[in-house]
């Protein structure tokens, strides 16, 4: 594993005691909650265990108790559930680190969630949960490097996009080969719409969800992918969302038919709970009512800073829309004519606070790479309505384009800051991408920064035109026919983009090939293509 010790040489700073003790703790924990006193269904780990966010010094750990998982609460009874938590230097739990108790409450969906501190940085550990008797499948996580170490290389895989029944999660067997340091996920973790069975290779197993009980039976659905599982047993992930985790192309407190807001934030908190009981992220992470701070920093050593956005909860109205749209509860226009509403620098799509931030942090950064992790292609999209040539341009207003000011800021702080060696990642559109980023205020200059979208896990763009308009919209490669994943190797001096597309999503044994290789000189922004 690129840039960790693995050597053991820890094991010597742990006494012997502490050796005994930690046997002897795994072995009472066997016994403590015992089923017999709980009348507890067997299969208590049936959704596997996740790390995240690793830190220097510590990482989250994931888990939630659900026996019965295709049920609202999970199977459990109504009542507060201890559970024991291991870290250990080996698989084996022969060098146990840091151990306690957690509580799983059934408010939350008896989901776990453990702030791990104490940790060596830039070392693997083993991980696992255990209560009522039973033990939990075995997680390999890691920390990340001390702040200003230096670091020899990342290597991280990044995805999004995983529709249920579009395809099977082939993509993550090959992403657990590739044996990366991080996961990153950005977003559409799940898709809220009703079974559809037209072209589907699975269903979901409940309706379209609208309250708490419906998406934890959506996330239990996902995450009881075995392919799922064994990426997050893997590699710590670090994940942000985008619109299928709530409802499809929502803007704030606004669904896609403009209804009633009050009625939709209610679904919107639902959601967001949902999210924070299946995810490995921080207690404070934790919603609070329909508000929950996604939008964070995770530093590794001096190699890297990734910036993980929140473009959802916080954007303002859609742009160019017909007047009384919302009134009136209809759906919104997706495609826009340029208006002058379009370009007004007041329109955000981070909302004021996490723009605010995000500026901060650009122009503090000493990281020799700063990754900006976000939802969907920041470049423009536009295109021509074949049918009505006349109307001139069109551009997506439910992505960047629809809020080209708050993107153009964020450009013009790489320059002005000198932001070292900035990179976008995304995800959304259900394809490969890649392109250059310019100054908003030099144009025709050389690039200042690199783009990439890393296809998707299993949805599929069904547009056969989308090559041609990439083409137009200035994208240095664009593919669409293939879901699958890109991987990002960095070092001081450098770093490669590989982006691996399945053979055949729709088959859970299917082969993988690289379909593009790009070359990231430290100190050269933009798209060096190497091989396609």
């Amino acid at each position: 594993m690129s840039g960790f010790d693995l050597d053991g040489d820890a094991v010597s700073a742990i006494s012997r005691r502490a050796v005994l003790a930690g046997a002897a703790v795994s072995a009472a924990l066997l016994t403590v909650g015992a089923r017999g006193a709980m009348h507890l269904p067997q299969g208590l780990f049936t959704l596997g265990v996740a790390s995240g966010d690793p830190a220097a010094d510590g990482v989250v750990l994931w888990t939630r108790l659900a026996p019965h998982p295709m049920e609202g609460d999970g199977g459990m009874p109504p009542v507060a559930m201890p559970v024991r938590w291991q870290v250990a230097e080996d698989e084996r739990f022969a060098r146990i680190v840091r151990a306690g108790e957690a509580i799983a409450q059934p408010g939350w969906g008896h989901s776990v969630h453990v702030d791990v501190g104490g940790l060596r940085p830039a070392r693997r550990y083993f991980y696992r949960f255990i209560a009522g008797g039973e033990v939990s499948p075995t997680g390999r996580t890691c920390t990340a490097p001390a702040a200003g170490a230096t670091v020899d290389r990342l290597r991280l895989c990044f995805s999004s996009c995983q529709k249920y029944e579009a395809g099977y999660y082939a993509a993550y067997r090959h992403m657990v080969a590739d044996d990366p340091d991080l996961i990153l996920f950005l977003g559409d973790y799940i898709y809220e719409g009703a079974p559809n069975p037209k072209n589907a290779v699975r269903l979901h197993q409940n309706p379209e969800p609208v309250d708490l009980a419906g998406y934890r039976v959506r996330y239990a659905t996902y995450k009881s992918d075995p392919l799922l599982q064994a990426a997050h047993h893997a590699a710590p992930w670090a994940l942000t969302w985008d619109d299928h985790e709530v409802a499809n192309d929502y803007a704030g407190a606004l669904d896609q038919n403009n209804s009633d807001p009050v009625a939709f934030l209610r679904r919107r908190a639902a959601a967001y709970q949902a999210y924070f009981e299946h995810q490995p992220l921080r207690a404070a992470t934790r919603p609070n009512g329909v508000d929950m701070r996604l939008y964070r920093i995770l530093n590794w050593g001096q190699l890297a800073q990734f910036q993980i956005l929140d473009d959802r909860q916080y954007r303002g109205p859609r742009a160019c829309q017909p007047d009384g749209l919302v009134a009136a509860h209809q759906r919104y226009r997706g495609m826009i004519d340029a208006c002058a509403d379009l370009g007004d620098p007041r329109r955000t799509m981070l909302g004021d606070r996490q723009e605010q931030w995000l500026m901060a942090h650009l122009g503090s950064s000493r990281a020799q790479w700063n990754v900006l992790a976000q939802q969907t292609l920041m470049r423009q999209q536009a295109r021509i309505d074949a049918d009505h040539p006349e109307r001139g341009k069109q551009f997506s207003a439910d992505t960047w384009s629809g809020y080209p000011a708050a993107r153009e800021r964020i450009f013009r702080r790489w320059a002005e800051a000198g932001t070292g060696n900035p990179l976008a990642l995304g995800g959304d559109i259900h394809a490969f991408a890649a392109a250059d980023i310019h100054d908003p205020a030099k144009r025709d200059g050389a690039p200042i920064a690199a783009e990439f979208v890393g296809g998707s896990i299993s949805s599929l763009l069904h547009d056969p035109s989308f090559r041609q308009l990439a083409g137009a919209n200035g994208l240095a490669f664009a593919e669409n026919e293939k879901r699958g994943y890109g991987r990002l190797d960095l070092t001081a001096k450098g770093g490669e983009m590989v982006f691996r597309g399945l053979i055949d999503a729709r088959r859970e044994d299917s082969a993988i090939t690289d379909i593009a290789r790009f070359i990231l000189p430290a100190g050269q922004p933009g798209i060096h293509l190497d091989t396609i």
